[in-house]
């Protein structure tokens, strides 16, 4: 007569195999397998950010949901001509990633590229030339916001934006609150465009941004963000530019950067955060610290 397992004994082995495999692990780990395990972790971490409310993280999505069921499904059923069939076409799909995520790992990689690179502009003239810049900026905002005129002003940083540059009117003009509301005046010829602002001078008027691909603006419930709001995402998805839009429907103000976007600002936060922009850690613009600090602000949702 043979001895039978009853089910309620089941729970208990099982939470007591678990207790021994953990502990065969717990006693086993020391210092570099911590280190390992966190290196792993950061890795996944940073891609997941990298990509995140990108087009990439629905394909991503769907990558490992096929590969979990594929596994899920060999590991029940012995096929053997479809785990050939996956075992052969699967180091092909590898190759395949770079193209697929293509943008994300092109746009990672700049961003590892700037960091480290610190250009000093800790003079007295860069202090005039910031204050002004900042100044002429903050009043002309407030007056379109005012007017609810539309308008996107684009800052260069450190990127080059000569492409775009020009794809516009080229202007090479001191910055006035007079001069970017005359371009802004609706039906004007120069509204209908960016203004690129390089060297604390503007280059160019109605120049053509790109626009972005992401899933931000879609997934948002606000109707008013058109393609001034893609355009400000686009160019911030392609460097390290700042874009300050005001919408034509309530003049709200907003600003993307990195990707990100931040609605319905006041004059005062705003100015904060030009100043940042244009002189962070007191003068010292360090490459990644903007990246660094206003990820935070820029959620893509409002606050």
């Amino acid at each position: 007569m043979g001895w039978k397992i009853q089910p309620i004994f089941i729970p208990y082995i099982l939470v007591t195999n678990l207790l021994s495999d953990l502990l065969f692990f717990f006693e086993r780990l020391d210092w570099l397998s911590l280190l390992d395990i966190f290196l792993v972790t950061f890795i996944f971490f940073v891609l997941l950010y990298l990509i995140r409310d990108t087009q990439a993280m629905a394909l991503l999505r769907g990558v490992l949901f096929l590969v979990v069921f594929i596994l899920f499904l060999t590991s029940l059923v012995n096929l053997p001509a479809f785990s050939w069939l996956i075992n052969t076409t699967l180091p092909a799909l590898l190759f395949a990633i770079p193209v697929l995520f293509a943008p994300e790992i092109r746009r990672a990689l700049e961003r590892i590229g700037r960091a480290g690179l610190i250009i000093s502009t800790n003079n007295q003239n860069a202090e005039d030339q910031i204050e002004k810049t900042v100044s002429s900026l903050i009043s002309a905002t407030a007056r379109l916001s005012a007017r609810q005129h539309g308008a996107l002003i684009i800052l260069q940083r450190f990127d080059n934006l000569e492409a775009f540059i020009e794809t516009g009117v080229r202007m090479n003009t001191i910055i006035t609150p007079e001069i970017l509301l005359q371009i802004f005046y609706p039906n004007t010829p120069l509204h209908d465009g960016a203004v690129i602002v390089a060297d604390f001078r503007i280059a160019s008027a109605s120049a053509i941004m790109p626009l972005s691909s992401s899933g931000i603006l879609a997934n948002s419930p606000e109707r008013e963000m058109g393609l001034r709001h893609r355009a400000a995402l686009g160019i911030s998805e392609e460097s390290d530019a700042l874009a300050l839009v005001i919408s034509e429907e309530n003049g709200d103000i907003s600003v993307a950067q990195s990707g990100r976007i931040i609605r319905q600002l006041s004059i005062g936060r705003l100015e904060n955060i030009l100043l940042t922009f244009y002189r962070p850690a007191g003068l010292t613009r360090s490459i990644g610290i903007f990246e660094r600090y206003l990820p935070f602000l820029f959620r893509g949702k409002k606050e």
